[in-house]
């Protein structure tokens, strides 16, 4: 059971690694860079970003880092006491709520918002006004999530 342990949290840590850099590089420079572009091809080349990222490696390595996390919480639950435990159950728990609620809840509804508007239609602007304002608050919540998850996880392995 330890070698499973250890290897999902390698897994859980390097995986959660390159998702805070994701969205660490969206909340930085990404989307603002987006929002500098002349109306509409912001909006444009943020809906083409929606639909090239659901059907790239992105997605499987965002459900396998969310059950790898998950894991790693009931790991340090039922091993409670032993050392690196309290790290795996707040860094797997802060990554599933911080990262896979908070897009489920606040950033996939606002993607789905944003894809059926036609960029050239005149109610556009508005639409890209609101998902800006929306959009990147909840980027920088999963931005900080992981970032956190991510040191808690290498503390759990420092731990180990």
């Amino acid at each position: 059971m330890q070698e499973v342990i250890t290897a999902t949290l390698w897994f859980a840590t390097l995986s959660v690694g390159i998702m805070a850099g994701i969205y660490f590089a969206f909340s930085l420079f990404v989307m603002q860079s987006l929002d500098a572009l002349e109306h509409p091809s912001g909006m444009l080349a943020m809906q083409a970003i929606n639909r090239i990222i659901v059907r790239s490696l992105f997605l499987p390595l965002f459900f396998a880092s969310s059950l790898a996390c998950l894991l790693l919480a009931v790991f340090g639950v039922m091993q409670w006491g032993s050392a690196g435990a309290w790290q795996m159950v707040a860094g797997g728990a802060l990554y599933v709520i911080g990262m896979l609620v908070v897009t489920m809840v606040g950033n996939v509804p606002l993607n789905n918002a944003l894809e059926a508007t036609d960029a050239n239609d005149p109610e556009a602007e508005a639409m890209w006004r609101l998902y800006m304002r929306r959009w990147l608050p909840w980027n920088h919540v999963r931005t900080v999530s992981c970032t956190v998850s991510l040191v808690l996880l290498i503390a759990a392995i420092a731990a180990r």
